[in-house]
């Protein structure tokens, strides 16, 4: 396979010979015209993976992730987010952390030093933490369970299955229906974890993964691979004995393209992860406001208990925040938005859209009864670094538009805002790791 094509969000991508950058890069025609393709079934699902820019560009939409083609080209997509430095090794340190967050798994599951250190793209970094995870769990043990046989034997065995006897025809009653246990490996979640190994053994390029991958499926051999994914999912259990193996489920999920990466559709299945980055940011800012609540607040996603307006007696075009946040009687709404704003450009809004001040209004309306504070949070950047002054919709109704900090982990308030009252406040001495709110 040749080398990966990285680039990062809204770059372009054409057939003509270029200079390969992270906002231009050329492709083959096969993988062009593939993603032409590929883009059509996002837009009948409702998303935009790529535009046309004339016959021969393509220009990527705001997805990341990594994305193979049936010809051989692998895309890796890192966030547009850092514009001085090493662009790169900062887009996939970000990256890394974002799905980190958004497969909810803690700095014990994930270590901060294997995000930080571990420079290789995505689709590889994913594996090789699978692996680590898989050969903890086998030195741990893997789970057995009793399968229930119903078999023919010319033995008795456990029990004599009486009903199935009495019908055995003549001539045979020397054959003993049975129902007997079998302590086997063969349950949902071995399942799947044969399935996502031998995934991971057949496309990962590192030599260290390629090594420890193929030593486990030593081990694993007897244990059989998923015939149906979804359905084992489903059966994957939860209780005290299975405590263990609650580490390994995101993981199998990410790999085996059931959770939030998309998978491509069509009979072409390569190590392909593509995420959405607003959800990724929404998802992060939710872990780190939940992390940072004060006793007594409570924080809720995606709520949905009002309605834009009634219609014959029911709700229609539901209005539902990416944040609901409430403390006693108070309450505030809060929307993230994955844009890039320009706190000196006043002449041109900042980059701020109508529309969302638009969906904002009417959050305030509804949920805050016209009387209370809400924000639109965006990354912060270097041209925006510090919170706008507040927009009035009314003396008692205020929108903020506040940066948040990837890098530094830090959610930039301005003095005037209530918010404070529902998060704890850092030190202001505190590490990087740690909430550092103003005011």
């Amino acid at each position: 396979m040749s080398k990966p094509i990285v680039i990062r969000e809204y770059a372009r991508l054409t057939t003509e010979q270029v200079e390969n950058t992270l906002d231009l890069a050329h492709v083959s025609a096969s993988a062009f015209d593939w993603l032409c393709e590929l883009s059509a079934q996002f837009s009948r699902n409702g998303a935009r993976l790529l535009q046309l820019d004339g016959k021969r560009a393509l220009k990527w939409d705001s997805y990341v992730g990594v994305l193979e083609t049936p010809c051989g080209t692998r895309l890796e997509i890192v966030p547009k987010h850092h514009e001085e430095g090493d662009c790169l090794q900062n887009g996939r340190q970000l990256l890394r952390k974002l799905i980190q967050r958004a497969l909810n798994l803690d700095s014990r599951q994930t270590s901060v030093a294997s995000i930080e250190l571990f420079d290789a793209p995505l689709s590889e970094w994913v594996m090789a933490q699978f692996l680590a995870e898989l050969d903890l769990l086998v030195k741990r043990g893997v789970r057995f369970d009793y399968q229930r046989i119903e078999e023919e034997q010319r033995f008795l065995r456990g029990q004599l299955n009486v009903v199935a006897q009495m019908r055995q025809r003549p001539g045979r009653q020397h054959y003993l229906q049975i129902r007997h246990d079998v302590f086997q490996p063969d349950r949902a979640e071995n399942r799947l974890l044969k399935s996502a190994l031998e995934q991971v053994a057949k496309s990962t390029k590192d030599a260290n993964s390629w090594r420890l991958a193929n030593e486990l499926r030593s081990m694993l051999g007897e244990l059989p691979a998923s015939r149906h994914i979804a359905l084992d999912f489903r059966a994957w259990s939860t209780d005290r004995l299975m405590a263990h193996y609650q580490t390994m489920k995101p993981w199998c999920e990410l790999i085996l393209n059931q959770q939030m990466p998309l998978a491509v559709s069509g009979e072409w299945r390569g190590m392909s992860m593509l995420f959405p980055m607003e959800r990724l940011f929404e998802r992060y800012v939710e872990g780190w406001l939940r992390g940072r609540l004060e006793p007594g607040a409570r924080l809720k996603a995606q709520a949905s208990r009002h309605s834009l307006c009634q219609h014959s007696g029911s709700d229609m075009f539901r209005l539902q925040p990416d944040l609901l946040m409430e403390k006693g009687a108070q309450t505030w709404v809060l929307d993230t938005k994955w844009k890039t704003l320009d706190g000196g450009d006043r002449a041109n809004k900042y980059g701020l859209s109508q529309g969302d001040f638009y969906q904002l209004f009417a959050y305030g309306n509804k949920y805050l009864g016209s009387k209370g504070e809400l924000a639109l949070i965006y990354p912060r950047t270097r041209r925006f670094d510090r919170p706008l002054p507040s927009f009035d919709f009314s003396p008692e109704l205020r929108l903020w538009a506040l940066p948040f900090d990837l890098d530094a982990d830090t959610l930039l308030v301005d003095d005037e805002m209530q918010l404070t009252d529902c998060i704890k406040v850092a030190a202001a001495a505190a590490v990087l790791d740690q909430a550092v709110i103003p005011g």
